[in-house]
């Protein structure tokens, strides 16, 4: 343990030297200047402060005070030697932050049975301290562990549900992944863009319950067969609803709303303008355009820069026209995600589920 020893007195410090070294593991530190305890103090951490008042350059309350000040000393213990047992001084020592007091002339027994329970009071602290950080990694580790599976499971259901609507998992990531990049052009927090990200390719998870002759229908949908495929938001909305994690949660939001349009066109609720959640406005913008970029049983697939010109067409329209610019802002990052040479995408680590 690393004590410091302060007195402007040197045959002091070598007294005090001698009965401490009666101590075991103990690495004492001797100082006949405040200022320069204070500034070993900014690179050592000590475990005791022993610090006389009386002295020319800085009073022992000046400098415990100052140690005070320093975030390592919070807990550390501090002893001023006193001749002096007037009252006022005790308590402005006491103001100051001292943790205990010693009487010249010192009593070398009294001095060796302080310390020693001083030391083993800053000990204690120590192991408290360490045992509070690895609790802490235990807890982050758990945490993380249970946000991946968290994220597996968000990802596994996604793919089910592309699975049945005759899509692939690259729908699923490609959409996620506009999404994410809209979001941080918009300069929403990186843990909104994540769980966005996260959220994002649920948006379709009612069309679980809409069936095979309409989902795969390679014509054009009659009123009532397209009345039929608008209830997958509502059946979305109950498989989502009530959930407890923020994922969850912004995908019901994502699901109720990303057929809502700008313009109030939309559908179910008719919605218009920032009415519509941000996160909503966000995944219509990328579900039409991957979309229109996909290959249908009943279309083919679009050019890049016309499925993009497409979109630009519909800001103020069909869609939000600050998502639009967004949009438009990281179009090299999305059009580079859709060539073929594109394998993954290489944004941001966004866990280990949703890479």
């Amino acid at each position: 343990m690393r004590i410091a020893l302060i007195d402007d007195s040197h045959s002091a410090l070598v007294a005090l030297q001698g009965h401490l070294r009666l101590l075991d593991d103990v690495d004492l530190h001797a100082y006949q200047s405040g200022w320069d305890a204070l500034v070993d103090a900014t690179a050592i951490e000590f475990d005791l402060v022993i610090c006389d008042y009386l002295m020319p350059d800085l009073d022992g309350i000046n400098v415990i005070r100052r140690l005070r000040e320093m975030p390592a000393y919070a807990a550390v213990p501090l002893v001023m030697i006193t001749a002096n047992g007037h009252a006022d001084i005790h308590r402005r020592a006491i103001e100051a932050g001292v943790t205990d007091f010693l009487r010249k002339p010192i009593d070398a027994i009294e001095l060796l049975a302080r310390v020693r329970n001083l030391l083993a009071l800053r000990r204690a602290h120590l192991e408290i301290c360490e045992r509070a950080q690895m609790l802490d990694g235990a807890v982050s580790l758990a945490n993380l562990a249970l946000e991946q599976r968290e994220e597996e499971m968000l990802w596994r259901l996604a793919r089910a549900v592309d699975a049945r609507d005759g899509k692939t998992g690259e729908h699923m990531s490609r959409m996620a992944m506009i999404c994410f990049l809209i979001a941080q052009e918009l300069g929403l927090p990186p843990e909104t863009c994540r769980t966005i990200y996260l959220a994002a390719p649920l948006h379709d998870v009612g069309k679980i319950g809409i069936p095979d002759a309409i989902l795969s229908k390679p014509g054009r949908l009659t009123q009532e067969e397209y009345a039929l495929m608008q209830r997958h938001v509502e059946i979305g909305v109950k498989i989502l609803e009530n959930a407890d994690n923020e994922p969850l949660r912004t995908a019901e939001i994502i699901a109720r709303g990303h057929h809502e349009r700008w313009d109030g066109s939309g559908y179910p609720a008719g919605l218009a303008g920032v009415a519509i959640p941000l996160e909503a406005r966000i995944a219509a913008v990328a579900d039409v355009f991957e979309a229109l970029c996909a290959e249908r049983p009943y279309k083919p697939a679009w050019p890049l820069e016309e499925a993009r010109d497409e979109i630009l067409a519909g800001a103020g329209t069909l869609f939000d026209p600050s998502c639009v610019a967004a949009f438009l802002r990281c179009w090299c990052a999305i059009a580079e995600r859709f060539l073929p040479v594109a394998a993954s995408f290489n944004g941001p680590a966004l866990g280990s589920a949703a890479a």
